[in-house]
């Protein structure tokens, strides 16, 4: 049976995400990211595609790493200006019925206890179609922003994260029964107070004693994605997550992380498959291979080598302005994203060693992911490919440019894949956790979150 290849639309409410210059392409409407007619015309696009979601990112701080300054961030648009992603899903909800959507937050600046309203209320306006990406940061902008000298370790903030979670589920899972929620209009009981209990959260880093605020949404807790490769995030990611966002620049670099994340999730006593992995990746395409082609060298002059360093010193934690660009990327510590380093101190697909000349050339369009350019035919040849050799679930999709690059994966690659049976024709009725697992709207019983449910004694 051929196996399905999953797809989500990787985005951000700024103007450069990950192909930094491109902003200035004629066909591109990023610039259009505060108007709200740009993400409803985008959603209604995704959803005609059978896209599984859109994937929101988001920063809380500028790109500062590179030529120790946010100058050149700045300069380039490199996701600054940014707005919020959140208050985004309402709008692009209303306007849809399937498309699911993951927002990012950070476990670092935010208690959880509000974080957990605003969630479930995504959760009640979306009918169930919404999922937190959850990340621990990784800008030491962000981290004086909030007055802080720094960011915490890299394995700290997972510590931290840890138990922000703990905190969630048992807000989301544990604080109001079932049931709790009567609507009795003879008896004028809107709820059962005896079935709504206080959490009685007692940490190292949050207290939090009293019961949630908002009655059970359709998921309870949204649908967990993650998108760190690092040991520590894979640990994290085991116990929690249920979609999981990776990067890697080769098929051989892939197909590890894949495999350490699947050996990660069964340790944890859940099953290989119970999270999606989705990995980074940008198409370029056309009716023929020479149209795309033409269509790639056409953006490719539109592309800031300088945007793809910003974001690379970001990501990597590594001032990229101090090396030669013939230099090798070498044994260094990062703070940052840990698996972005690591995908550029392995061999590329020569063998050989990327060097920061590399680094600057691949990132300016879609940054810590690859891209190919095709033919429909053969677009659909190398997702295939990737998918048999490497055991991912589907790609991330990035843009070269908004909407145009997601307009042609909807024209030409989806009916492709569709011709070969490699996707699917239609959505599954449901929550965004039934439609991503088919197992019911709420957590496994071997979620890690599933624990905190509330037992009656």
């Amino acid at each position: 049976m051929t196996r399905q290849i999953r797809f989500n639309a990787f985005d951000m409410n700024c103007v450069a995400h990950q192909a930094s210059g491109m902003w200035r392409h004629p066909d591109d409407r990023s610039s259009t990211y505060k108007d709200l007619s740009y993400w409803t015309d985008l959603a209604q696009l995704l959803e005609r595609g059978n896209f599984d979601g859109i994937f929101i990112a988001d920063v809380l701080g500028t790109y500062d790493v590179y030529g120790d300054s946010n100058e050149a961030a700045i300069r380039n648009g490199a996701q600054v200006p940014v707005n919020d992603p959140i208050l985004l899903v309402s709008a692009m909800a209303a306007v849809t019925k399937h498309l699911g959507f993951g927002v990012t937050a950070g476990t670092a600046y935010e208690h959880p206890y509000p974080f957990a309203r605003r969630m479930s209320t995504l959760d009640h306006l979306t009918k169930g179609r919404v999922g937190w990406n959850v990340v621990t940061g990784y800008l030491p902008s962000a981290a004086r922003n909030m007055g802080h000298d720094d960011q915490l370790e890299h394995d700290e903030r997972y510590d931290v994260a840890d138990e922000y979670l703990e905190v969630l589920y048992k807000l989301w899972e544990g604080s109001w029964e079932d049931d709790a929620v009567v609507r009795d209009r003879e008896t004028g009981v809107f709820t059962d107070p005896t079935k709504v209990h206080e959490i009685g959260h007692f940490g190292k880093h949050y207290t939090v004693p009293g019961i949630h605020l908002s009655e059970p949404s359709t998921q309870r807790t949204p649908v967990i994605y993650q998108a760190g490769a690092s040991p520590r995030g894979i640990q994290f990611a085991a116990g929690n997550a249920e979609a999981i966002f990776v990067g890697a620049s080769t098929k051989a670099g892939l197909k590890a992380t894949v495999g350490r994340i699947r050996d990660a999730l069964e340790a944890a006593g859940r099953d290989r498959y119970s999270a999606k992995i989705y990995t980074l990746l940008t198409i370029i395409t056309d009716e023929t291979s020479e149209q795309a082609q033409a269509k790639h060298e056409d953006y490719l002059q539109y592309a800031s080598q300088e945007g793809a360093l910003v974001f690379m010193s970001g990501w990597m934690g590594i001032d990229l302005s101090q090396y030669d660009p013939e230099e090798p990327i070498g044994n260094v510590k990062s703070n940052a994203i840990q698996s972005a380093v690591a995908n550029y101190q392995a061999a590329n697909e020569e063998g050989g060693e990327f060097k920061v000349k590399d680094i600057a050339r691949m990132g300016a369009i879609g940054g810590l992911g690859p891209r190919i350019v095709g033919s429909a035919s053969e677009i659909a040849d190398t997702l295939q490919e990737w998918v048999e050799e490497t055991d991912v679930d589907g790609f991330n999709l990035a843009y070269t440019i908004t909407p145009g690059t997601f307009e042609d994966i909807v024209e030409f690659v989806i009916p492709e894949l569709r011709r070969r049976g490699a996707y699917p024709e239609e959505y599954v009725e449901g929550s965004l956790r039934h439609k991503l697992h088919g197992r019911g709207d709420r957590l496994p019983e071997e979620h890690t979150g599933a624990r905190y449910r509330y037992a009656k004694e």
